[in-house]
């Protein structure tokens, strides 16, 4: 029984490293309040002066003319939408880290694995 709650604890982290987790969480939170509009898909250049805005829509490519005063709009959400998805993608590790790590959970079985020692 013993060992059992040894190897738990050395599964679980530390107080500072939970509230490095915690800290870093709630920055992310914060930047996420910050962005502006978002949008999906891409902004190109079709010929010089006109701009295109790119994206799927139920598996088929869907294209808009836009103004340029547009195509900087979409630009920037569509930059605003990427660093929304890098943002959620690391509080989920942040998340798993935290719940398998801080929380204590079952006892595991031990290894089946035997060491064989040679005669």
């Amino acid at each position: 029984m013993k060992a059992q709650q040894n190897r738990r604890k050395t599964k679980e982290i530390s107080a500072a490293k939970v509230a490095a987790l915690r800290a870093r969480f709630e920055r992310c939170k914060e930047e996420i309040i910050r962005l502006d509009w978002l949008s999906e898909g891409s902004v190109g250049e079709n010929h010089p002066g006109t701009w295109r805005w790119t994206r799927k829509v139920k598996a088929k490519t869907v294209t808009v003319a836009l103004s340029g005063l547009q195509a900087e709009a979409f630009a920037r959400a569509i930059t605003n939408h990427r660093r929304l998805e890098q943002l959620i993608q690391e509080m989920r590790a942040l998340s798993q880290t935290y719940l398998l790590q801080a929380i204590p959970g079952p006892p595991r079985r031990q290894s089946r694995k035997t060491i064989l020692n040679p005669p």
